[in-house]
């Protein structure tokens, strides 16, 4: 495997129509999950992809589980589970492409996944290990040993580490998150966030100071994400800030993190330049916005190649 990933999905049901919640009537259902979401934009750039979760054994589960395999991810290591529902949530949009999400998570499946589960052989093989600051906050107690194991075993197999904050404070407390994340920090290799998401992490939002702190620890990539402003890069000595790549129209910006992240870990596997990289990221996170859905507009490996103008698209 390229890239192995530990998280939930929830169904995620998506309003006809934008405006506060209480006002929408009709919805569509998706899927969503923030480790999720990473995984297929991996997969759908030809990264081998691996996800590790645990399901509902009820209709959204199996919905889910197949809906991930038809990704063309791995999920030899996803259980359905009798008696714990699979999540759901519902997405509000605004006019301005902006929004909320109400999560409906409680008693989630992936709390049956317990660290006596993460065994070597889920890393065999595998080249990166992601992980976000969702899956630890489903269950404060438990699920932060199941990343802890499974850092622990992808280093063992020299495995890259890449960490993205995604911090969701509906699911706990600034305190509570920053006492469990900063743990994970000595063994990242890859840092993807965001300036509000540093500050939390590092007591800073200075960019250059937030490096700075992540040198001090031993993390070799650092990106900063900044949505319409683009986003800052470190690797080795380097410091780049790269623009912003401007999106055809802002529909929905929820998963532009997920696919940026994606294309960061691609650049970095691939050994591209820190500039290349940072440009490629920035580029899926733009294309992302422009598609409403939590991973519909995470784009192929040819429609970004099109989109940077290195290859050619035929119409007809």
């Amino acid at each position: 495997m390229d890239v192995i990933t530990i998280g939930d999905a929830m169904v995620s049901l998506n309003p006809h129509s934008k405006g506060p919640l209480r006002f929408v009537s009709n919805f569509e259902r998706k899927v969503g999950g923030a480790e999720l979401n990473v995984a297929i934009g991996c997969s759908r750039l030809g990264l081998k992809t691996k996800w590790v979760s645990r399901l509902g054994n009820d209709e959204f589960g199996r919905y889910i589980h197949n809906f991930v395999r038809g990704e063309g991810i791995d999920v030899s290591d996803v259980k359905l589970v009798e008696g714990y529902p699979t999540s759901v949530h519902f997405k509000e949009i605004l006019e301005d492409g902006s929004g909320r999400t109400f999560y409906y998570r409680s008693n989630s499946p992936t709390t049956t996944l317990t660290e006596e589960e993460i065994n070597e052989s889920l890393f065999t093989g595998g080249k990166l290990l992601h992980i976000t600051g969702v899956f630890p906050a489903v269950d404060k107690e438990k699920n932060v040993g199941v990343i802890k194991k499974a850092i622990a075993l992808a280093k063992q197999q020299n495995m890259l580490v890449s960490f993205d904050p995604n911090i969701r404070l509906k699911l706990w407390s600034r305190a509570e998150a920053k006492a469990a994340l900063t743990e994970f920090l000595p063994y990242v290799d890859v840092l993807l966030t965001g300036l509000d998401e540093a500050e939390l992490l590092f007591g800073t939002d200075d960019p250059q100071k937030v490096i700075e702190e992540s040198k001090k620890i031993g993390i070799s990539y650092v990106a900063i994400k900044q949505g319409e402003k683009g986003s800052i890069g470190y690797h080795q000595g380097k410091y780049i800030e790269s623009p912003p790549v401007p999106p055809k129209k802002v529909v929905d910006t929820v998963g532009a993190g997920d696919g940026y992240d994606a294309g960061f870990i691609y650049g970095v596997l691939q050994q591209w330049s820190l500039e290349k990289t940072l440009h490629f990221a920035n580029t899926i996170g733009s294309m992302v916005v422009s598609v409403s859905g939590d991973n519909e507009g995470l784009p192929y490996l040819d429609d970004i190649l099109v989109q940077l103008g290195e290859k050619e698209f035929v119409e007809r």
